[in-house]
């Protein structure tokens, strides 16, 4: 069975996050050349490149919360159906339910401390030891990945409640 998007919001939210997918991709070519070029200056030319670790640790950071939207709109997480065959059509809607859920109340709480952190380090400036970057914005990534996320999970959830079918079944499954 394949999981595919809902069609009434796909385009909207397919777009968005596909772009902020593109954004992640074009982050990932950035460090990865980043550290070609770190190794090459240490190994090589025998100048390293000061705060190379600062760089790549936040541009992961960027990397993982721009393309999670995508991944959750998508439905492409690591995903282990082992019991679906169990659970059977009723079990699976309501593991759908339960984890949407429970997925939405924990990035809730998450989104809550990013965008408090993100507040708190633009207030005193806080920035990285090397590189004196500003480390809010990052915490700002955290804040947009994960509450985009947070959508995504209700309109699935809402989805699943008024087909009352799992999520990505079609009727003839």
């Amino acid at each position: 069975m394949r999981f595919t998007s809902i069609p009434a919001w796909s385009n909207l939210f397919g777009r968005a996050t596909l772009v902020l997918a593109w954004v992640a991709g074009a982050f990932l070519l950035f460090m990865m050349a980043l550290i070609a070029s770190a190794v090459i200056m240490r190994y090589v030319v025998g100048q390293p490149i000061l705060g190379v670790n600062e760089i790549v640790q936040l541009t992961a950071v960027a990397i993982a919360m721009l393309a999670l939207p995508y991944a959750t709109h998508e439905s492409i997480h690591v995903r282990a159906d082992l019991f679906d065959p169990a659970l059977g059509r009723w079990g699976r809607f309501i593991g759908d339910i339960i984890t949407r859920i429970l997925s939405i109340v924990t990035l809730w709480y998450l989104v809550g401390r990013a965008w408090a952190k993100a507040l708190d380090a633009h207030e005193f400036g806080d920035s990285t030891n090397m590189l004196n970057m500003p480390i809010w914005p990052f915490y700002g990534l955290l804040t947009l990945g994960m509450a985009l996320c947070i959508v995504i999970f209700a309109l699935q959830l809402a989805t699943v409640i008024t087909t009352g079918r799992p999520f990505g079944e079609r009727k003839n499954d």
